[in-house]
């Protein structure tokens, strides 16, 4: 195997981590709620670790551009994994959330940058063949994670399913430390500390926000008010923060850039919808149509095994067509996945349920890889690194943002809906959400009587039927914003002619080590 091949599997390995994470801990999450309880809390299992990501993803993505992609991404994987024993020794909610920040801040290095290095290796065409190799990492995560998952939160603990990444994140650390060398250049830099704070208090309140909002105060309410406008008043700090800084954390050139703006809107859409079907598919196949945790594992499986297969097939697609035309194909496919979504009810097969994750997968697939590709193709090397990062800042944004709103909707549904209870079983109910755990998980009811436990599925399913709502709102909208992104945004076009002019000295690329 050459240099690079060693290196390939190196970086498949280390994104593996964050593919079994994707699917692994939703499966196990009712699980976790039963041991840990907080109902009303699990929604930040997912937001926490998304936000650190989001937050992060720019400054791991400036920094590589500056000091070279592989120290950053072995000090991020350290992290990860030394949060992923963390959050195995969780002694409750709180905690775990707290450890899942720690392994949202390692994974903001993992997925930005393996994706840089990939395009720092390969050019255009080379891509979409090295795009198949790593999308089938989230297949075949698609596969052990819902499986691991679901054994270890039927049979065994779900404390194993952070465990597991240990041993996958020890191998893969050994093959980049010994196989991927760069010759980077060094010069004095200053870090723009005061634009990644700013950046990360903006997103960190507008999660909050989200989160609170319906739940903790309504909507429309002071709280609400002040704690967005706390955020939009950071927001406009960071914008003449970047201004003047010498070297910005994410230079204001990206938002210029209508292909940049176009591709990142998209992107952030893309977020939306795979952490809307991420996060409540699982607990809607277990607390709604009754299967068991395994089952809903594969269900959700389904949508990360067509992911990867639409990923590596469109690579001849964005080569014929283009990267937005490609892009347009996902997106009606994720449509008509939301229309699936949409016709599930307490009594459908959980089979309709596997083939709206499968349709989904297969939009997301078509979707993501050709924004990605094609956004690094209109700048060089030594900006790739930036418009990686803000790619992927506005995927974890997406998904930080859609795990706060979803779950704050489904929460604020439950608890409306708990309160409205016929009298002949208002007593029977759980008198909050909290306590929606007794109906998930394959049939058991614990203490509720059948009137109570039908009840209360109906609720659930009201709920997720609101998601879905959403997911197919979402999808349409992103058709809008790619159809307005400049037909230029094509493959053939391999250098962008505006991009600004690169520093005086720029780091190397990247060499591999010989066989």
């Amino acid at each position: 195997m050459q240099g690079r091949g060693k290196v390939l599997v190196g970086l498949m390995m280390t994104m593996g981590l964050a593919a079994m994470d994707s699917t692994i801990v939703a499966t196990a999450i009712p699980s976790v709620v039963r041991d840990l309880g907080g109902f009303t809390l699990f929604a930040w299992v997912f937001s926490i670790y998304v936000l650190m990501q989001a937050v992060t993803i720019p400054i791991y993505g400036k920094l590589a551009d500056i000091f070279g992609r592989k120290p950053l991404l072995l000090i991020g994987t350290l992290i990860f994994l030394g949060g992923s024993a963390l959050a195995g020794m969780a002694p409750n909610m709180i905690m775990l959330i707290a450890f899942r920040g720690v392994q949202g801040i390692g994974a903001g290095a993992i997925q930005p940058i393996v994706s840089t290095v990939t395009g720092d290796l390969y050019n255009v065409r080379e891509r979409a063949r090295v795009q198949g190799w790593l999308s089938s990492v989230w297949g075949i995560s698609a596969i052990i994670g819902p499986a691991i998952g679901g054994f270890f939160a039927e049979y065994a603990s779900w404390r194993w399913i952070f465990y597991v990444n240990i041993p996958l994140g020890a191998l893969a650390l050994g093959l980049i430390a010994a196989f991927l060398h760069e010759d980077v250049g060094h010069r004095a830099h200053r870090i723009d500390y005061t634009g990644a704070a700013l950046l990360a208090g903006a997103t960190g309140l507008i999660i909050f926000a989200a989160l609170e909002g319906g739940v903790g105060w309504p909507w429309l309410s002071a709280p609400s008010a002040l704690v967005l406008g706390l955020a939009a008043l950071l927001l406009v700090a960071f914008i003449w923060q970047e201004r003047r800084a010498a070297e910005p954390i994410m230079p204001l050139w990206v938002f210029r850039r209508r292909v940049l703006v176009g591709t990142n809107l998209a992107t952030l859409a893309l977020g939306l919808l795979s952490i809307g079907v991420t996060s409540f598919l699982p607990t809607y196949a277990q607390g709604v149509l009754g299967v068991d945790a395994v089952t809903a594992g594969f269900l959700l499986g389904a949508m990360s095994i067509s992911w990867p297969i639409a990923s590596a097939l469109s690579g001849r697609l964005y080569l014929r067509m283009g990267f937005r035309n490609a892009a347009l194909i996902g997106t009606v496919l994720a449509v008509a996945a939301g229309a699936i979504f949409l016709a599930l009810g307490p009594g459908a097969a959980p089979w309709l349920a596997g083939l709206g994750s499968f349709v989904m997968g297969a939009g997301l697939g078509l979707l993501s890889t050709p924004l990605l590709v094609g956004i690094q193709t209109v700048v060089g090397w030594n900006r790739r690194g930036v418009v990686t990062g803000s790619n992927m800042f506005a995927r974890q944004l997406g998904q930080a943002v859609g795990a706060a709103i979803f779950g704050s909707i489904v929460n604020a549904t439950l608890f409306a809906w708990l309160q409205q209870a016929p009298a002949s079983i208002a007593g029977q109910v759980p008198a909050t959400s909290n306590t929606i755990t007794q109906v998930i998980g394959g049939n058991g009811t614990g203490a509720l009587t059948p009137a109570a436990a039908t009840y209360v599925r109906d609720g659930l399913a009201t709920a997720m039927h609101l998601v879905f709502i959403a997911l197919v709102a979402i999808a349409l909208a992103t058709i809008v914003v790619l159809l307005l992104t400049p037909r230029q945004f094509d493959p053939l076009r391999f250098a962008g002619e505006d991009d600004p002019a690169p520093p005086q000295s720029a780091p190397a690329a990247p060499e591999v080590a010989p066989v």
